[in-house]
C-alpha cells in the first residue's frame, strides 16, 4: 500500500478551442468534449453539434441547452455558461432566467413606434407628431432591427456622432426622444441595465456655437421691403402670404394653414385653433384693413378650403416658400420668422402699449406666473390698436405711427 500512486485528475478549463469544434465529426455515437466548468460540446450521432451546460440547480443536477455550434460560438457559449454558473451558485434557477430572455423583446425600431403611439395625443400638431418619427431615420438605420436589450451605448455614440456638430439642435432632440424610448423599454421589462444614452453628452463634442435668434429685419427696413416684396419673382399667392404675415406677426405654418372657417369676416378676426399653435391655446389675431384687403384679394381666385393654397386647392403652400422668395431677392440676412422680432422691436419703441399687450400679440405665454394668473383675457381689443398701427407702419413709407394707449 504504501507504494501505490494516488494520481489526482484535474477538471479541464476551457479545453477546447474554436479549431477542436469545427473538426469534432460524427462517430456513429453521441459524444460529449469537456470544455471546463460543466461546459460541453455534444457531438449526436448525425455529425450536429451543440453546448450542454451540467450543473447543479436548487441541488439537483441539470443539463441546460445553450445552442448550436451554428449559432452559438465557443467565446459566447463559454460567456453563457460562467453566467448560468453565477446564477446557480447564488440559489437562483437558470431555467426561469432562459424563459424570461426568451420573452418577445421589441426592436428599436418597434419600441419608438409604440412609444410613439403611445406618446400621440401629447403631440401639439400634425407636423410635430411626423417629425418625432421622422427624426429617428438613421436610428433606425444603424440599429433600428436590433433587439433593445442587445443595444448598447458604443451603438448610439456610433450612429449620432456624424450628424452631432452639424445638426446640433436636432441631435439634442434625437437624444433625448431615445432617453425616452429606452427609460420606456425599462419600464416594460426589456432593457435590465442603465439607459444606454446615460452619459453620451460627455463623450460627444460640445456645442460651442451659441444658440442665437433668427435674423430679423430692423423694423425701419419693414416698410421697404414690403415694396420690395410685391416686385419679387415669386407668385401672387406666395406674396401676400407673406405679406399677411408680417402684417399679423404669426408664424409660417400658422399662416400657411390658414383655412377660411378661421376667419370671421364680419368680426375680422382670425381665429387659430390650439393644435396649430406652439402653446397649444387658441390665438385670436385681430385683422388690420390691409389684412382684409388681402384675404379679399385671394379669396376671389380660391375655391378651396385654404386662405393661400398651394399647387392645388387642398393642399397648403410649402413651408419653404417664403424662405425661398428670400433667396430670390438676395436676403439671406433675414429669416421669415424674424419678421415678429422686427414687430417685437417696432411695438416695444415705437409704442406705449404695455408689454403683456405686445406678448399676446405673438401669443407668447408669459413666463412670470404671477403676471399671468392675473391675465385673464387676450386683450383682444388692446391688440387690435397695436396691429393696425403695425400695419399702417409697415405699408406706407410716411405712416404716423398711431398712438396706443398704455
Amino acid at each position: 500500500m504504501g507504494g501505490e500512486k494516488h494520481v489526482t485528475r484535474r477538471h479541464p478549463q476551457q479545453a477546447l478551442t474554436a479549431r477542436a469544434v469545427r473538426a469534432a465529426g460524427a462517430t456513429g455515437r453521441t459524444r460529449r468534449l469537456a470544455d471546463g466548468g460543466g461546459l460541453y460540446l455534444v457531438v449526436a450521432p448525425s455529425g450536429s453539434k451543440s453546448w450542454v451546460l451540467r450543473t447543479v440547480v436548487k441541488g439537483k443536477r441539470c443539463d441546460i441547452g445553450l445552442g448550436g455550434v451554428a449559432l452559438v460560438s465557443l467565446k459566447e457559449a463559454r460567456e453563457q455558461a460562467l453566467r448560468f454558473r453565477k446564477i446557480a451558485r447564488a440559489g437562483g434557477d437558470p431555467f426561469a432566467e432562459r424563459r424570461h430572455e426568451r420573452r418577445s423583446v421589441p426592436t428599436f425600431e418597434a419600441a419608438a413606434t409604440q412609444v410613439h403611439a403611445t406618446h400621440a395625443s401629447t403631440f401639439r400638431n400634425e407636423k410635430h407628431r411626423k417629425q418625432w418619427l421622422s427624426s429617428l431615420t438613421l436610428m433606425f438605420t444603424a440599429f433600428g432591427a436590433k433587439r433593445v436589450d442587445a443595444i448598447t451605448s458604443a451603438d448610439i455614440l456610433t450612429a449620432i456622432t456624424p450628424q452631432w456638430l452639424e445638426h446640433p439642435e436636432t441631435s439634442r432632440r434625437v437624444l433625448q426622444r431615445l432617453r425616452v424610448i429606452f427609460e420606456w423599454c425599462k419600464a416594460q421589462g426589456f432593457y435590465a441595465g442603465d439607459n444606454p444614452t446615460q452619459g453620451i453628452t460627455r463623450v460627444l463634442p460640445k456645442h460651442r456655437a451659441p444658440r442665437g435668434h433668427h435674423a430679423a429685419l430692423p423694423y425701419a427696413d419693414v416698410p421697404a421691403f414690403l415694396d420690395e416684396l410685391c416686385r419679387a419673382n415669386a407668385s401672387e399667392t406666395v406674396k401676400l402670404a407673406f405679406e399677411f404675415m408680417i402684417l399679423c406677426a404669426t408664424r409660417t405654418s400658422e399662416t400657411l394653414g390658414a383655412s377660411w372657417d378661421e376667419i370671421d369676416r364680419e368680426a375680422e378676426t382670425w381665429t387659430i385653433p390650439g393644435d396649430r399653435m406652439k402653446a397649444g391655446m387658441e390665438h385670436r389675431v385681430p385683422l388690420a384693413p390691409r389684412c382684409v384687403e388681402i384675404l379679399e384679394r385671394v379669396e376671389t381666385d380660391n375655391e378651396g378650403a385654404l386662405v393661400f393654397p398651394g399647387r392645388t386647392a387642398n393642399r397648403p403652400l410649402s413651408n419653404m416658400a417664403f424662405l425661398m422668395t428670400l433667396r430670390r431677392m438676395h436676403r439671406t440676412d433675414i429669416t421669415p420668422h424674424g419678421f415678429r422680432s422686427s414687430f417685437r422691436d417696432w411695438a416695444a419703441e415705437q409704442t406705449n402699449a404695455p408689454r403683456a399687450v405686445c406678448e399676446a400679440a405673438l401669443a407668447h405665454t408669459l413666463r412670470d406666473k404671477t403676471e399671468a394668473a392675473y391675465h385673464r383675457t387676450d386683450l383682444f381689443e388692446r391688440r387690435r390698436e397695436l396691429m393696425e398701427s403695425w400695419s399702417a407702419f409697415a405699408t406706407t413709407r410716411t405712416a404716423e405711427v398711431v398712438p396706443i394707449r398704455a
